[in-house]
Parts: structure tokens; C-alpha cells; sequence
């Protein structure tokens, strides 16, 4: 595993050295269109850097995570999804046929969080919705079938 020399500001996992490694993963997230499960992470690394193992793929996402710039997320899958952290609080309807991610925002959401924190006096400090059910694509085959 090779370390790479860069300046302090050019790091985003301060306090760990930036390998090859965790930079090409880290270029793959944000590469991703939407999230991406570890498995599929090992194997796009692997088409670029084939001594990637899968444990280290694991280890880095959970160091990732644990330095606050990626979302782990189970969206309607046996398995653990990843993205990178975004500013904006965002949630997700996901389908349960062809397994689409759909992010979406809603300000009705954002009303309803700060109501329940003035009526509790409880601090929510994350809040994550995922919706599933069926995408317009998968809907439409579903009602031609019938």
C-alpha cells in the first residue's frame, strides 16, 4: 500500500494518512452515481488497483464513517449502502422491484422535526426517511401484467 505526499489541506481524512487506496475509494463514491454497496465499491476498485482486498474496502468505508464523510444507509436491501455526506438533509424513496433510489427533499419534513422537538423538548440530531415502494417504471409493467 503506497502513502501519498499531499498538503494537510488536500487530506479530508485528517489525522489518517491518505493512502492509494483510500484515495481511489474515495474517488469512487463520489464517482457513484447515487450509492453503491461494498461489494460493487471492491469491484470498481478492483478494475483500477487489483490489490485492493474486500476487508479494506470494509475497514475504509467504517473508518469513512466514523470520520463523519459518508451515510450508511439500508435502503430496502439486505445490505448496507454508501454515499458521501451531503450538506443538505436529504431522504429516499426506494423501490422494492428494481431496487431505484430516488432522493428527495421535502420541507414538510423539516416543519414536522422542529414541531416534535418544541412539543417534546427532545433534540433530534438525525432523522431519516425511506419510503418504499414501486418507481413509475416498475408500476406500469406491474398494472400491464394485470
Amino acid at each position: 500500500m503506497r502513502m501519498i505526499r499531499n498538503r494537510k489541506q488536500d487530506n479530508p481524512i485528517k489525522g489518517h494518512p491518505l493512502t492509494s487506496q483510500r484515495r481511489l475509494l474515495l474517488e469512487l463514491l463520489r464517482d457513484a452515481e447515487g450509492h453503491i454497496d461494498a461489494k460493487e465499491l471492491y469491484r470498481l476498485a478492483g478494475i483500477r488497483e487489483d490489490s485492493i482486498s474486500i476487508a479494506t474496502v470494509y475497514r475504509t468505508l467504517n473508518l469513512f464513517k466514523e470520520l463523519g464523510l459518508v451515510d450508511e444507509r439500508k435502503l430496502g436491501k439486505e445490505c448496507c449502502c454508501y454515499e458521501l455526506k451531503k450538506s443538505s438533509e436529504h431522504h429516499h424513496l426506494v423501490c422494492q422491484k428494481c431496487g431505484k433510489v430516488i432522493e428527495f427533499q421535502d420541507p414538510h419534513f423539516q416543519k414536522l422535526i422542529k414541531t416534535l422537538q418544541r412539543e417534546y423538548g427532545f433534540k433530534i440530531t438525525k432523522a431519516e426517511l425511506c419510503l418504499e415502494g414501486c418507481c413509475p417504471n416498475c408500476k406500469d409493467k406491474a398494472e400491464e401484467d394485470d
